[in-house]
């Protein structure tokens, strides 16, 4: 590329120091058109002569700009990570997660005391079957906590009690949840890179897949009524058909017996609890209904953050621009961080995986300050605006699909 410039390593650079170590302000100095430094991968490179030999020219490069940007975001970056530990935010209130865990507990204890004691009527039924959902969708948002060990200081007994909260508590597997989430926060979505925009040909989301499989004439599905045959194939059926199968897999393929272990002791709980009320096919019947609400509120609430943000192919960003691109807030409110586990301060919680979600309103400002300074959007929404945009989002991409199937 470019004639066979000659890169040159970072111990060999400017005074020629032993180590190669430079701070980002350094690295800004050299900038001007007889003096072009570019950092790849957190490594620095002198281009001066080898920018002169660029196929597109001197110009394309400096035109960019971006050794200077991309430093200035990164090094404001890790200054406010840093801030943020130093003030404790890292930290995590022992009794804020007593205090969750035991709601979830009393949720599900009071769900089955109602039935055992005034009985199976369907309005006691149907009351017990929100508690129990209720109760799901809480220990889910725990055991986040958990998997991104955020609650305690030693991994493994965030590791631990991981595998209680999602195996024991909810039925799936601790293994599974890392595999897929972990690549979801490496790349949010990215097309290839975060599982949670594999849509299986059911949907075309974002603006660049509706219009590449419009042209290829692509039609696994009529996509522009996705919008519509959403509320059917989405909210309705992820957690009990398609997460359920997936887990399942998961568990037997890998090996994962610990996880399966877990997870057939809640199953094996709740047919104790459920059986000698409704008998077998009425407890499969109440539990299936139970994840199908579960499954409503989980996928509102983790897509109005994500579906109606920038999706597409790899752009390579930096860290907080690509973080910001793929999500958003909801509004803070006692109810909000309640229902969403906190996960309406999406934003904050992609920044900082590993922070306990009760310090995220605490360096939001902060966080919306950096953004401010380089001009990253900062969106903040209420939750029903939220909804809308999951909605909306799907319309706009289905509407792009059809133009480039009919006229493309």
């Amino acid at each position: 590329m470019g004639g066979g410039g000659q890169l040159t390593e970072p111990a060999e650079l400017g005074n020629g120091r032993a180590g190669g170590v430079y701070t980002w302000q350094e690295v800004q100095s050299h900038c001007s058109r007889s003096d072009q430094w570019l950092v790849i991968d957190r490594k620095v490179y002198n281009i001066t002569q080898w920018a002169k030999r660029h196929p597109g020219g001197i110009r394309v490069i400096r035109q960019l700009k971006l050794p200077t940007c991309l430093a200035t975001i990164i090094q404001d970056f890790h200054t406010l990570r840093a801030k943020v530990e130093s003030e404790g935010l890292f930290r995590a209130r022992p009794s804020f997660f007593c205090f969750h865990l035991g709601h979830i507990l009393l949720l599900e204890a009071l769900a089955w005391l109602i039935i055992w004691v005034w009985g199976t009527s369907w309005t006691l039924t149907l009351l017990s079957a929100f508690l129990l959902a209720t109760s799901q969708l809480q220990a889910g948002w725990l055991q986040h906590d958990f998997g991104h060990l955020s609650v305690f200081k030693k991994s493994s007994w965030n590791h631990v009690l991981h595998k209680f909260t999602i195996g024991h508590l909810k039925g799936a597997s601790a293994n599974w949840w890392n595999h897929r989430h972990y690549q979801h926060h490496a790349k949010p979505n990215v097309f290839s890179k975060d599982p949670d925009v594999n849509m299986l040909h059911l949907f075309v989301i974002g603006k660049t897949q509706p219009v590449e499989y419009g042209i290829k004439k692509i039609k696994y599905m009529p996509y522009h009524h996705q919008h519509q045959y959403f509320f059917l194939v989405g909210p309705p059926l992820l957690i009990p058909i398609y997460f359920h199968i997936q887990i399942m897999r998961s568990m037997i393929s890998r090996h994962d017996w610990v996880d399966l272990a877990c997870s057939l002791s809640h199953y094996l709980r709740y047919l104790c609890c459920s059986v000698p009320l409704y008998g077998l096919l009425g407890s499969m019947l109440l539990i299936s209904f139970v994840r199908i609400l579960e499954s409503h509120c989980f996928v509102w609430v983790t897509q109005m953050n994500h579906l109606p943000m920038n999706i597409d192919h790899e752009k390579h960003q930096d860290w907080l621009s690509m973080q910001l691109h793929a999500t958003c807030n909801v509004k803070q409110s006692p109810f909000n961080d309640w229902f969403s586990g906190h996960l309406n301060f999406q934003i904050e919680h992609h920044l900082f995986p590993t922070m306990p979600r009760h310090n995220y309103h605490l360096v939001a400002p902060q966080v919306r300050a950096l953004c401010d300074k380089h001009g990253i959007p900062y969106q903040v929404k209420t939750m029903w605006q939220g909804f809308a945009d999951v909605f909306r989002s799907l319309k706009n991409s289905g509407d792009l699909w059809l133009d480039a199937y009919l006229h493309k």
